[in-house]
């Protein structure tokens, strides 16, 4: 039951964070959709991981040049989907306020993907064969 008070958990934060990159792009006083760009990030980022665990053998127990790749790459799109918001700001594109809500969107999507990653990487999980 445990397991499914977290996914509930991790529906809502993640509702949460997906609210208020909306709320930056379509409050009347911003009202441009530059902001929606980091949805892209957000898909993006774990596909890297996730190919490195399929490609990686679990059992070999130190880190492997697949997995540091990934690792390496899932960062890379996570501080450009918080640079990307600034960048915005900065060049005059969208509003500073956009930009605050974009990057508080972005840490509280990118905790709940931590924590999907972090619950179904238990192994006596019921999702693990996920």
């Amino acid at each position: 039951m445990a397991g499914i008070k977290g996914l509930i958990a991790l529906a809502f934060a993640g509702s949460i964070g997906m609210t208020m990159v909306i709320l930056a792009c379509a409050l009347p006083q911003y009202r441009l959709w530059w902001p929606f760009f980091v949805v892209l990030f957000y898909v993006m980022c774990p596909i890297p991981t996730m190919i490195a665990r399929r490609h990686t053998d679990s059992t070999a127990g130190g880190n492997s040049p697949c997995m540091e790749t990934a690792v390496f790459l899932t960062m890379g799109l996570v501080v450009s989907s918080f640079g990307l918001p600034i960048v915005l700001a900065h060049v005059g594109t969208i509003a500073a306020g956009a930009c605050y809500l974009t990057l508080a969107g972005n840490v509280i999507v990118y905790l709940t993907i931590l924590g999907f990653f972090t619950i179904f990487d238990m192994e006596d999980s019921d999702y693990a064969m996920w």
